[in-house]
């Protein structure tokens, strides 16, 4: 069964169990029949249309929660050097991410502050070249950098160049002293043919989409957001 059947299954199973307590309270009886359940229920819904959003989303949280759980090597392993932060730390946050992404480079000073201010926290890149053709030959070059132990240094120019092309991309290797990849590195290829294949399995849609713990958040988030999973992920 999709996901989405089962959270249209679970959305009208709790419409359907609150409706009935609901029912009880109101009427101090149960109501007979299909047409009388049909009616608790419609009108429970109608008084708090909330429960539909609230069962949808916890089970998306459940569902998700599984594919993290069932692929946490693949998406918590940085490659190479594509990592941040403490390398032992008892939380690891991981950022699924585009070159060409605005909300990507936007959540830079945010990652770094919490970097700063949090000494358990390991922050794992992943490339997930999916935003223009220019997204892949960036993702390439990264991860040389991070082979070279340079990635922090030209992921943060990179995104300061601007609008990505081959010559940023140029520019900015030969500014943070990385050695691009020829047209054959399958390594490279390889790391970016697991992450697309991990993001599937997850439903990842866009960049950026952050993991940590069990929880997986999509988009440009307040740090608020972020510090909430991470405590989550702490007191686990």
């Amino acid at each position: 069964m999709k996901t989405s059947s089962l959270i249209a299954v679970a959305a009208l199973g709790a419409v359907v169990g609150a409706g009935a307590v609901w029912s009880v309270d109101r009427f101090a009886a149960p109501v007979p029949g299909r047409a009388g359940i049909e009616r608790v229920v419609r009108d429970y819904v109608v008084t708090h249309p909330e429960i539909i959003v609230q069962a949808m989303q916890t089970l998306q949280n459940r569902e998700s929660g599984k594919a993290v759980a069932a692929n946490r090597d693949a998406i918590a392993t940085p490659f190479a050097g594509a990592w941040a932060g403490n390398p032992k730390g008892d939380v690891t946050l991981v950022e699924f991410y585009d070159y060409n992404c605005g909300y990507c480079r936007a959540s830079l000073p945010m990652i770094a502050d919490l970097i700063k201010r949090d000494p358990g926290l390991r922050v794992v890149y992943r490339e997930l070249p999916i935003l223009g053709p220019t997204s892949r030959p960036a993702a390439r070059a990264s991860l040389a950098a991070a082979q070279q132990g340079k990635f922090g240094a030209f992921h943060e120019a990179l995104y300061a160049a601007g609008p990505v092309s081959e010559a940023s991309i140029a520019a900015t290797a030969a500014r943070t002293g990385v050695a691009l990849p020829g047209s054959n590195a399958p390594v490279l290829d390889q790391e970016i043919a697991r992450n697309m294949d991990v993001a599937a399995k997850l439903g990842v849609t866009g960049t950026p989409t952050w993991i940590v713990g069990d929880q997986m958040l999509s988009g440009a988030l307040p740090v608020a957001d972020l510090e909430r999973a991470i405590a989550a992920a702490r007191g686990r």
